[in-house]
């Protein structure tokens, strides 16, 4: 019997190619995708994306989307309190893990396994410890499609926002960035690939920069 977990879904590249891996292990079944949207814009948290595109995303991949919605201007007390009681929530109905994309940020992850651990759940990171670089050739290759949605511009370009995720763009960033983006340096939206069943229709919308440093490409639903 396959084991239920809830996966932490932000709609981006890092968390599509962990799903894709977890999929492919037949221990377990997700029950549901645990997404932060900042309430007050309706768009998920740091990334930027419409709500609305990330429900199409829950949608096509065939799997149950709850948010987590959080103030805009929300302290970090905030967010562990409505992530707990999800948590709780899912804990009461059975599952004990939840799935992420983390990939080298030690920190990131034991902060998650504490947080796991006070409700009684582990965590689960299939594509901890993977180079980068070849993850990202990997992701290309399989057939993901995926448009960079944030920069961070204190370390990359706005030239690089709203552009596709591909080699193209990957030979291009600069010295020191990380291939998947894993410090921040870029977020993204992956709107096609092996794991949904259809593509998710969206277009490219402006360009704004935002706190006076993050660079955002609004997506539309096309």
């Amino acid at each position: 019997m396959k084991e239920k977990i809830l996966f932490s879904w932000s709609g981006g590249k890092d968390s599509a190619f962990a799903f894709y891996e977890m999929q492919k292990n037949k221990n377990y079944e997700t029950l549901a995708l645990l997404t932060t949207v900042t309430e007050d814009y309706g768009r998920i948290s740091m990334h930027g994306v419409r709500e609305e595109l990330l429900t199409k995303q829950a949608i096509s991949l065939g799997v149950e989307l709850y948010k987590v919605l959080i103030s805009k201007n929300g302290s970090n007390q905030e967010y562990e309190e409505k992530m707990r009681s999800a948590l709780e929530k899912f804990k009461s109905e059975g599952v004990e893990s939840v799935g992420f994309g983390d990939i080298f940020l030690e920190e990131l992850k034991k902060y998650r396994e504490d947080k796991l651990f006070q409700v009684g759940m582990k965590g689960l990171f299939p594509i901890w410890k993977k180079d980068t670089s070849e993850l990202a050739s990997r992701f290309i290759d399989l057939g993901f499609k995926t448009v960079i949605t944030c920069v961070d511009s204190k370390v990359i370009g706005k030239e690089f926002v709203g552009r596709e995720f591909d080699r193209k763009f990957l030979s291009e960033l600069p010295v020191g960035i990380d291939p998947c983006g894993e410090r921040g340096e870029f977020h993204s939206f992956v709107y096609d690939g092996p794991i949904f069943r259809e593509p998710v229709s969206c277009k490219k919308g402006e360009i704004v920069l935002r706190d006076e440093r993050f660079w955002y490409c609004d997506l539309l639903d096309a």
